[in-house]
């Protein structure tokens, strides 16, 4: 079995919990998720399966749509309702759609953040986490992301009371906190903040639409009717452009050759090789050979 489970996951459970249940399920061992949600995070957790785990970074790598309660007048340790309060204004708040809408536009585009002390990146070889578990702070890498869009979800013009809380909907590219973008947008506005709530509706070319949850997978399995839900591998490569093996350069792909450069890589990171729609290779340019491509993923006898 190979190809892409879109799951939903519930809140409460961590992405590894999934993991281990889409393989008890399934009964099979070649399975991996595409990026940790947090426990208290729900929404659309793509799931690889058999050679489709090849590919697990490239979804992972993907844009990612999230929607997200912000609340603004009180900071947390962890940057969510989870945590501790770190400082809180119970003064009136007022401001109105545009204001906000202009905040959002600067935080548009690329920017820089820095991870907050509970998460798991990893700093002299320890997870922050551990260190913030621990009573410790230590300094934290700063990282370049890139919001692709903030944009609000009600109709309201103006904004106003003690604790303000308000819905978004977040295009992002890779390695964005969106804790510390409710941080940031706090911040902008002149207030302690952090996220109430944090839904993940679409990774990659995978939306809500497309996924099930751990007790429906279940029941498909047990009616034999997975084929509803797993999708193709071939789509977490369609954001790259595809070229159909030629009779010419049939064994030379399959057995993974260096190649000229294809003049597609000019444009883009990563061509895709295959036969009959079903992906062969995934091809990139050469790192020390001008001119020339070489295979960065293989899928042999997928079927």
């Amino acid at each position: 079995m190979h190809g892409i489970l879109p799951l939903w996951k519930e809140r409460g459970m961590t992405s590894h919990d999934c993991v281990f249940k889409v393989r008890k399920i399934l009964k099979m061992k070649k399975v991996g998720h595409t990026g940790t949600l947090d426990p208290g995070v729900d929404g659309v957790l793509p799931i690889c399966l058999g050679n489709a785990t090849r590919l697990a970074e490239y979804i992972t790598d993907a844009g990612k749509v999230y929607e997200a309660v912000i609340s603004i007048g009180r900071s947390t340790t962890t940057e969510d309702a989870e945590g501790d309060t770190v400082e809180e204004n119970v003064e009136d708040k007022h401001f109105s759609r545009k204001e906000l809408e202009a905040v959002f536009e600067k935080l548009t585009g690329k920017i820089t953040q820095i991870p907050p002390m509970f998460s798991a990146v990893k700093v002299n070889g320890r997870k922050l986490y551990e260190y913030a578990r621990a009573g410790e702070t230590v300094e934290r890498p700063s990282r370049e992301v890139m919001i692709y869009s903030i944009e609000l979800l009600d109709n309201e013009d103006a904004y106003s009371g003690k604790e303000v809380t308000f819905s978004v909907r977040i295009h992002c590219g890779k390695g964005t906190y969106i804790r510390t973008l409710a941080v940031q947008i706090g911040e902008l506005l002149g207030y302690p903040a952090h996220m109430a709530q944090l839904t993940r509706v679409m990774s990659g070319s995978y939306t809500r639409e497309q996924c099930v949850t751990l007790s429906e997978l279940q029941l498909l399995a047990d009616e034999e009717r997975l084929n509803k839900v797993i999708r193709p591998l071939e789509t977490a490569l369609s954001d790259f452009p595809q070229q159909e093996i030629t009779a010419q350069n049939e064994k030379q792909v399959k057995n993974g050759m260096v190649l000229p450069m294809h003049p597609e890589l000019v444009e883009h990171d990563k061509l895709v090789f295959v036969e009959q729609q079903k992906a062969v290779a995934v091809y990139v340019k050469h790192p020390s050979k001008k001119d020339q491509m070489k295979p960065e993923k293989m899928f042999p006898n997928i079927d």
